[in-house]
């Protein structure tokens, strides 16, 4: 997906993601993340586009820490959430496309990286609100839903912090059955190393469209299929959280 495709989804994620919670109330509590109230995901999410927006705008280049709002709650808290992304896609729209600035995962560009992951970002949590207010979640096209777990699994999960691993060398396999992509993941007492493609012979496979298997494996949705020795995938269910 090219950084336009992943500006407008953010545009649209950010704007549902306002509506349920309107709709939801700031107090009710988020199926998806039990410990979370609604107007605790919107104080996250709308720091968040607030901390990615300062790097790209003052081409920060180093890490800042990321300061969540007090005092605000009620439709107050919705309005600042709203002008937050609103501040977020006008900053990535009107940057220039050679802008240097902070990142932490591999990306073609900067404002490449901000775009998309700040797209998942909102994407997610906007599946949090939905699941507060009730109903059915919105969906997303497979080919967003693709792109999703492979940040996910090449960028996440590369780093030396995830906690998804194994005391002897096993295989993981992801397949998606609508878009056909395949991850292996290997596991190990070290950080996972996932290549797409199957290259390897895999003790457990989760398959499934790729929308329900990226939610699942943001542990939003149950994992659709898994074949194979399941332990893997409770260990991805109860490891896996960033």
């Amino acid at each position: 997906m090219e950084t336009a495709e992943f500006l407008q989804t953010l545009e649209t994620e950010g704007r549902l993601l306002a509506a349920a919670a309107e709709e939801a109330g700031t107090d009710t509590t988020v199926p998806t993340c039990p410990k979370w109230q609604v107007g605790d995901l919107l104080r996250h999410t709308g720091a968040v586009h607030r901390w990615a927006a300062a790097y790209v705008a003052e081409r920060s280049t180093e890490r800042r820490p990321l300061v969540e709002p007090t005092g605000l709650d009620g439709a107050e808290l919705v309005a600042w959430y709203r002008d937050s992304h609103r501040h977020l896609v006008g900053t990535l729209a009107g940057a220039a496309p050679d802008v240097e600035c902070f990142t932490f995962l591999p990306a073609s560009s900067p404002l490449a990286f901000w775009a998309r992951r700040q797209a998942h970002e909102t994407a997610v949590h906007r599946v949090d609100a939905e699941s507060a207010r009730g109903g059915s979640p919105t969906p997303v096209t497979p080919e967003f839903a693709t792109d999703g777990i492979d940040e996910l699994l090449r960028g996440f999960h590369a780093r030396s912090r995830s906690r998804v691993r194994t005391p002897e060398a096993r295989v993981l396999r992801i397949r998606t059955e609508d878009t056909g992509v395949v991850w292996t993941v290997r596991l190990s007492p070290e950080p996972p190393v996932t290549t797409r493609d199957a290259s390897a012979e895999a003790a457990c496979e989760l398959s499934g469209p790729a929308e329900q298997l990226y939610l699942a494996l943001w542990n939003r949705a149950p994992l659709p299929n898994v074949t194979g020795d399941r332990a893997l995938a409770t260990l991805w269910r109860e490891t896996s959280g960033i």
